[in-house]
């Protein structure tokens, strides 16, 4: 994985665990050691889930860059028909607090698309491709005369 894709995880990745930690502690607080664990479960199924989107998407910008964007849509919505189907699944469950699973899943999901934007929107990407600059034909910088 690049350095770009590495820092682009990462500050995706940090928020949302950091998010997940105190969704656990608030949900030991509230519903004890069933609702930690549930906590725990929906913040990894979301880091899991939108970590693969991420490594997904960056694939497909740079493979297939002119169905980037229609991917994107895409994905986001397989990605939160996904979740809404593991929040189905588990709302009956016994194993651990299910609001505080699908509390801490839809926190954590959030809280990864409010860091990717703002991923997306400092990092520094190029407008015009540098090496595209190496073509065959003089550039004319100026009037000829």
């Amino acid at each position: 994985m690049p350095s770009n894709d590495a820092r682009n995880l990462l500050q995706c990745a940090v928020p949302t665990a950091a998010a997940g930690v105190v969704a656990v502690a608030v949900s030991g607080v509230v519903a004890g050691g069933k609702g930690a664990l549930g906590a725990a479960v929906g913040t990894l199924i979301a880091l899991l889930f939108m970590g693969i989107g991420l490594y997904v998407l960056q694939w497909t910008a740079k493979t297939l860059p002119q169905l980037f964007q229609a991917m994107g849509l895409m994905l986001y919505v397989a990605q939160l028909l996904l979740l809404l189907i593991f929040v189905a699944v588990f709302k009956g469950t016994s194993l651990f607090n299910a609001k505080a699973f699908a509390v801490a899943l839809v926190v954590s999901t959030v809280v990864w698309m409010a860091a990717q934007a703002r991923a997306h929107l400092k990092a520094k990407l190029f407008y015009v491709d540098p090496d595209s600059s190496k073509s065959d034909k003089p550039e004319k910088t100026g009037p000829s005369t």
